[in-house]
């Protein structure tokens, strides 16, 4: 159970748990909103991947941040379709790398670990804020995440706080013209659709702030 303070293993995999439980509640909204500007199949893509990732950890029984990033990094992009694989793999690589060897990670920490997965999937998608894409939702989240906790607030405070901005960013996608990605072909007919790759990170960061800070 989280303390609240800190953010151990044991939190980060029940947060991977949490997010496949949502993917699995939203995958057919993911999947309607990806057949308007994408290929159909994020929310089946999301939920294989999930569940792909929750078999991963209960075989690899990680026991500090780095085993945590790795066991799902790996089996997660060999198992989702796409381009969010690798996107979603490298988030989770980059956050066990940067949260090391530790069995567990304070609020800075934690945000720092986030940051970096962020700025992974930046570096592998070469999108930038604008482009109509997940970053749309994250890059604000870590930006809020980091004022929270510079203004002192709790682990909760802080996650809540980029919650909050991932879900005001993806809304943001919705009058955004695409310029990355399968949705970039569309052209003009891309604006008005609300960018699934957004709306899956967004529910990324609400599991988190419901397990790891609860």
């Amino acid at each position: 159970m989280a303390d609240g303070t800190t953010v151990t293993v044991d939190d980060l995999v029940a947060w991977v748990h949490r997010f496949s439980e949502v993917i699995g509640e939203h995958a057919d909204e993911l999947t309607q909103l990806d057949s308007a500007i994408g290929d159909a199949d994020h929310g089946t893509n999301m939920r294989r991947g999930c569940r792909a990732a929750v078999d991963a950890l209960a075989a690899a029984e990680p026991v500090d941040v780095t085993g945590f990033g790795r066991a799902i990094a790996m089996k997660v992009i060999s198992t989702v379709g796409g381009a969010s694989g690798p996107l979603y793999g490298s988030f989770f690589l980059a956050l066990g790398t940067t949260g090391g060897s530790a069995p567990s990670m304070d609020a800075a920490e934690t945000i720092a670990a986030l940051k970096a997965g962020v700025e992974a999937i930046r570096s592998r998608g070469k999108a930038e804020p604008g482009d109509k894409t997940m970053l749309d939702a994250l890059l604000p989240a870590i930006a809020a995440m980091e004022g929270s906790l510079e203004d002192g607030g709790s682990l909760a405070d802080v996650l809540q706080a980029g919650t909050d901005a991932a879900e005001e960013g993806m809304r943001a996608t919705i009058p955004m013209l695409a310029r990355k990605g399968r949705a970039s072909y569309l052209g003009e007919r891309s604006i008005g659709h609300q960018d699934p790759g957004a709306t899956s990170s967004w529910l990324l960061l609400r599991s988190a702030a419901e397990t790891l800070a609860p």
